[in-house]
């Protein structure tokens, strides 16, 4: 690995401090295992309790947090508690962020002025004793817990780009639904964060502003669209995240940078707020999601973001793994488009299976899906195909224009070679792609058949008792500008948003290289609970999240 963050460093359990080739990080913000501070300014279940970083106060370990009023900081059974407000919490960020971004790019707007008064105002309400912690941990579930937000959502007072150079000045004066949702739960945004030009690319980096770096290795990608929220999270500069995901824009950054990133049942949680919104058939295939470093935190951040459309979901019913059928497959059957699946990441996949039969006692099936070897065409077709009352979905090249003239992609690829073009690369070889896929109705007409025919034979096979084990991506993070030579890697996760199954990426450690690994858990339709009832069985198994630098 040529550079990681170095302020992130590995974690010495002697003395409860993080560390770097230069001696401690000096930072509040790297959080790891048991002493790892509680993410909830007060004790209650569905808060978020699990340390994100080691906070140095006076004592230089942290733990749990106790009490409704104060949050307490119990070090160890043989010391003292010390008393956090939010304030504390929300500033330990902010820290964070100032150290980390310049280095990694991912943060493009904050508000931290805001969120401080906002955390102020927390403390105020939990001194004063306005009801008790029962009370306010049902009306408040995220209560003083700092968030995030991809730039491409509607955030008050936030620019609102989507990396569209033609929108650099506009300013938001409203909330995106699930932006709404979670600051009414209680939550704290303290900015936006960097993603790829229009969303539609696996490379955070637009001619808004910059490209963004992997906290692991500062030559690699986060992955896109919502990839500045990924590094957010993976360099502990976070607590929670707001992403979408239509071609795997949750999933990859989740994975490139060793977080938890949860693509939900198609039509639960709701997409209005965000920019480039989804028409026709694609509003079948645009997903808003939750991305967090701990897995505990994804169901109750999909509670608050889905509001009334959680009831089409299972969330509260238990799951026994020892009940659940497994079905795993290694790779997509060798697509000439595609690159073939690391050795790593096949080695980490049959490490769950193997966990799963040897602790769990269950019988994973093998499987092979013949279709899934047609998954980029098959992604393609459907993106491009008409809804049910015959509505062709928008052109990318309208996107590009926004609301003005057309792009004509032949052209804006002429101005992009004099270094006169206003757009990214990726998005003029989308744009051109987009015309070829018009010049095949036939072609593109059984790829469709095909693809609801692939829907259809997955949602027989998992039924509502079923998960699906398969690779987030067949290779690990690549350096900058690569992906440009492997554009259609992307379908490993671009596959299961037209077929609309609910999917939750999970981390499985380091590779040799000291980047991330990590998994996708598949399930069938309104079947998200058992993702995530996976996701926190293979972080308990598996370690999770790993802090960037340790070795």
């Amino acid at each position: 690995m040529e550079s990681s963050v170095e302020n992130v460093g590995h974690y010495d359990t002697d003395n409860g401090h993080c560390t770097t080739a230069n001696g401690s990080c000096g930072s509040s913000t790297c959080g790891h295992g048991q002493h790892a501070l509680r993410r909830a300014p007060w004790y209650g279940q569905h808060a978020l309790r699990r340390a994100p970083w080691p906070l140095h106060l006076e004592t230089g370990h942290a733990g749990c947090f106790q009490e409704q009023h104060r949050a307490k900081l119990c070090c160890s059974a043989d010391r003292e508690p010390l008393e956090v407000k939010c304030t504390d919490v929300v500033q330990a960020y902010i820290k964070r962020i100032e150290e980390i971004n310049p280095l990694v790019n991912a943060v493009v707007k904050a508000r931290f002025d805001a969120a401080l008064q906002e955390a102020h105002h927390v403390d105020k309400l939990l001194s004063e004793g306005h009801g008790d912690e029962d009370s306010l941990q049902e009306k408040f579930p995220f209560l003083g817990v700092p968030f995030t937000v991809k730039e491409a959502f509607a955030l008050h007072g936030m620019p609102n780009t989507s990396g569209l150079v033609s929108r650099r000045n506009l300013i938001s004066t409203s909330d995106a639904l699930v932006v709404s949702r979670l600051k009414q739960a209680g939550a704290i945004p303290l900015g936006v964060t960097n993603c790829s030009e229009l969303c539609m690319w696996y490379e955070s980096s637009n001619n808004v502003y910059g490209r963004t770096n992997n906290p692991y290795d500062l030559q690699r990608i986060v992955g896109g669209s919502s990839g500045g929220e990924g590094c957010v999270l993976g360099a502990a500069c976070s607590v929670i995240g707001v992403g979408s995901d239509i071609g795997g824009s949750i999933r990859m950054p989740a994975f490139f940078n060793g977080v938890f990133g949860h693509k939900p049942t198609t039509g639960v949680v709701p997409n209005d707020g965000q920019f480039p919104n989804a028409l026709g058939v694609r509003t079948e295939f645009l997903c808003t999601g939750p991305m967090c470093r701990y897995a505990e935190d994804l169901k109750p951040m999909l509670r608050v973001m889905a509001g009334p459309g959680v009831r089409k979901l299972k969330l509260d019913e238990k799951v026994s793994l020892e009940k659940v059928k497994f079905y795993c497959m290694e790779h997509d059957g060798g697509s000439v488009f595609v690159s073939p699946v690391d050795r790593e990441i096949l080695q980490a996949q049959r490490k769950v299976v193997e966990h799963l039969e040897t602790q769990c006692g269950v019988q994973v099936q093998h499987i092979t899906i013949h279709k899934m070897k047609y998954a980029f065409q098959i992604w393609s077709a459907m993106m491009s195909s008409r809804d049910s009352d015959g509505q062709e979905a928008q052109l990318f090249t309208d996107l590009l224009g926004d609301h003005g003239k057309p792009v004509w992609p032949l052209w804006e690829l002429m101005k992009w070679f004099l270094g006169m073009s206003l757009h990214t690369i990726p998005a003029i070889a989308l744009a051109l792609t987009e015309k070829l896929m018009k010049l095949n109705p036939g072609g593109n007409a059984k790829l469709v058949s095909m693809g609801h025919s692939l829907r259809t034979e997955m949602m027989n096979l998992l039924g509502t008792d079923g998960i699906l084990l398969y690779p987030s991506h067949p290779i690990v993070a690549p350096k900058h500008y690569s992906p440009l030579g492997m554009p259609f890697n992307f379908a490993y996760t671009g596959v299961f948003n037209v077929l609309g199954l609910p999917v939750t990426q999970c981390p499985l450690g380091l590779s040799s290289e000291g980047l991330p690994l990590g998994i996708q858990v598949v399930a069938g339709l309104h079947n998200d609970h058992l993702t995530l009832a996976m996701a926190r069985y293979l972080e308990k198994a598996f370690g999770g999240w790993v802090c960037p630098g340790k070795s």
